[in-house]
């Protein structure tokens, strides 16, 4: 059996990834909101990915599918978001 493209590995990767996070910051501090918006951002962009993958746009699904992961990967990175030790999904400090 084929692997799937590389767009719908993406797709389904970001998604868990998604899942998966939480805010890690008190919710009634500062880095609260920036935590809300790094989660924000990779929504926004998860659902472009999807939108271009619907419509047969796989190289701007793909592109948006990596912005979205990466807005989660950098706020787990900074500490915004917690990924839990999942060094599979995200690049985590140590």
């Amino acid at each position: 059996m084929s692997e799937p493209p590389l767009v719908d590995r993406y797709l389904r990767l970001t998604r868990e990834a998604l899942d998966r996070v939480r805010s890690a910051a008190p919710s009634r501090s500062y880095l609260a909101g920036a935590a809300d918006d790094f989660l924000g951002m990779a929504r926004a962009y998860l659902s472009d990915a999807e939108h271009f993958a619907r419509t047969n746009d796989p190289d701007r699904a793909l592109a948006a599918a990596s912005y979205a992961h990466g807005w989660l990967d950098a706020g787990v990175r900074l500490g915004l978001l917690d990924g839990g030790d999942d060094d599979q999904r995200f690049t985590l400090f140590k």
